[in-house]
């Protein structure tokens, strides 16, 4: 028996025989062409078949696995239209003369290395979507069919790093679960296994070269391990734990139409976190309340240039308009520290959580910011907005973004263009700065909603992207709990709602602490909710005031 450990990127248990797809045919060679002309007109007709194709399987996907999914592939067609992407191909053929496979190749390379050179998760992720793209290109190049991978199932299939495309194709019913080399939590691919309910296992490293085609193994897609050639024992225990989750889903989807309330009745807002319109449906799928977060700076990733406002206007109309009953939070942009987008050329900084971030860019550059507010006004007639402002630290802040929203009214108004009046404006409690004056910045907006991420790294002075000191940022702690009560006595006292949108918002362990708090909303991954909803329902306010108050005392 042989345990290889990668990451966990899409739950269950699989037990079966592992099929390992070959890797994609060697790459093109650098063919001289003497017609530059032509050959030019043969990769814009190789795109015009990509094209097609995309939108076959973006069809195919959305029937399986809902919008979220299906949105992958008005991504690869985003990227399949991107100038920059397109301009490299044409240069190369005309400066080397060289045939459209090659300059198709080596143009993927150079905007792969750069995804990757980014070093955020997300943003290596898109790297694979760009080789995707490429390889499908130079398929259609060389006259080839975009087909499904064949399977000899029902399998595991494992491959270097599986693509959306090659994965949408495959016959879900010969698929037992997904293992890949690379990959990560945020690959186009995993998110395709999340919504197939598929389990996976990526990011499995040296120990992918060590697995063979054919060999028996168990895939843990929940502890992100692999265990080839089980021995009776390990067999069993999970087949009973495949069993028990099985079970364990089944009581979990029965709570769907329940009441996200604590025994003795205690009502909690149950939202969820997104970052592209298409997810809202998978939210709503797991029966949440709300849109408790959509991060809205994913709209400027994968562009090589700021996103218009009509751009932005129909992504948030479509999430606004998919239930114009439920409440969408749409954070505004919070680029930095994490998150970059190059052509923002934000300077390199020392710290940059500390740094050039969130509302301070907006507030540097109100043309953006103005952009962004003007999609957002005019969305707000599709449904019921809300818009929260990030990183805040001062009074003077607020009053500013106000300042430049009321001449965004104004412009809209003069133009004749509509905007709802019931949008709520809030902001991120996600300093100590903001902590210690809450009950003046809740005098000046309708609600709050806490980041328990950012919050607890600036209390701690810990950086939770370190994995040195990132175990000292704890959410947990007395010193973030009594931060976050202080926060929501100041809101209530002001008769406004506070919400917590940081990654604690799905930990049941917090739950408790929580109710005795008082909060109103709590916004998580959508695949959290029902869980949590479980856990609140079994708890008591009164019996979670008295245990929370011991350990805060």
């Amino acid at each position: 028996m042989r345990i290889l450990q990668g990451l966990a990127t899409s739950p269950g248990i699989a037990v079966g025989t592992v099929a390992k797809l070959t890797a994609r045919s060697s790459a093109p060679g650098a063919l001289r062409i003497e017609d530059v002309a032509a050959e030019k007109q043969r990769v814009a007709d190789a795109i015009e078949i990509v094209r097609f194709r995309l939108g076959q399987l973006y069809e195919k996907t959305l029937a399986a696995a809902g919008e979220e999914a299906a949105a992958i592939f008005d991504i690869h067609g985003m990227m399949l239209e991107d100038e920059d992407y397109r301009q490299s191909i044409d240069d190369m053929i005309e400066r080397e003369s060289v045939c459209g496979e090659y300059a198709v190749c080596e143009t993927g390379k150079r905007f792969s290395a750069m995804f990757l050179a980014t070093g955020d998760d997300y943003m290596m992720a898109r790297a694979a979507d760009v080789d995707d793209i490429s390889g499908q290109i130079i398929t259609a190049l060389r006259g080839g069919e975009s087909s499904p991978v064949p399977a000899r199932g029902p399998v595991l299939i494992a491959a270097e790093d599986l693509l959306p495309s090659q994965t949408v194709q495959l016959d879900k019913s010969l698929v037992l679960g997904f293992i890949s080399k690379l990959g990560n939590l945020n690959s186009h691919a995993s998110i395709l296994a999340r919504s197939l309910g598929i389990p996976a296992v990526a990011a499995l490293g040296d120990g992918y070269d060590m697995l063979q085609d054919g060999a028996f193994a168990i895939l843990d897609g929940s502890g992100g391990a692999l265990i080839v050639d089980p021995d009776a024992e390990t067999l069993a225990k999970y087949r009973a734990t495949a069993e028990r989750l099985a079970a364990e889903n089944a009581r979990l989807q029965a709570l769907s139409g329940a009441r996200a309330e604590t025994a003795d009745g205690f009502s909690v807002e149950l939202a969820a976190n997104i970052g592209h319109p298409g997810e809202a449906e998978t939210a709503y799928r797991f029966n949440a309340d709300g849109i408790g977060l959509f991060r809205s700076e994913f709209l400027y990733f994968g562009t090589d240039g700021f996103p218009d406002e009509e751009f932005q206007y129909e992504a948030y109309k479509k999430t606004l308009a998919l239930d114009p009953t439920k409440r969408v939070v749409i954070r505004t942009l919070d680029l930095g520290a994490d998150k970059q987008a190059p052509y923002f050329q934000i300077p390199h900084e020392e710290n940059p959580a500390m740094g050039y971030r969130a509302i301070r860019i907006c507030l540097d550059r109100p043309d953006i910011f103005k952009t962004q507010l003007r999609a957002l006004l005019r969305a707000s007639v599709h449904g019921r907005l809300a818009v929260m402002f990030p990183m805040i630290t001062s009074e003077s802040e607020v009053q500013r973004i106000f300042a430049i929203l009321g001449q965004v009214k104004a412009d809209l108004r003069a133009e004749g263009i509509p905007f709802s009046d019931a949008i709520e404006f809030g902001i991120m409690i996600e300093t100590p700065a903001a902590v210690m004056i809450a009950d003046r910045l809740a005098r000046l907006v309708d609600f709050f909603s806490i980041g328990t991420n950012d919050l607890t790294q600036y209390t701690f002075a810990a950086d939770r992207m370190n994995p040195k000191v990132n175990a000292l940022s704890d959410p947990g702690s007395p010193a973030i709990l009594r931060m976050i009560r202080a926060v929501a006595d100041a809101a209530h006292k002001n008769h406004i709602w506070v919400g917590i949108c940081g990654e604690s918002a799905g930990d049941p362990d917090l739950l408790m602490h929580y109710v005795a708090i008082g909060i109103d909303e709590l916004s998580m991954s959508p695949h959290s909710l029902l869980r949590v909803k479980e856990h609140l329902r079994t708890l008591n306010k009164a019996d979670c005031i008295q245990k929370s108050a011991a350990f805060l005392q």
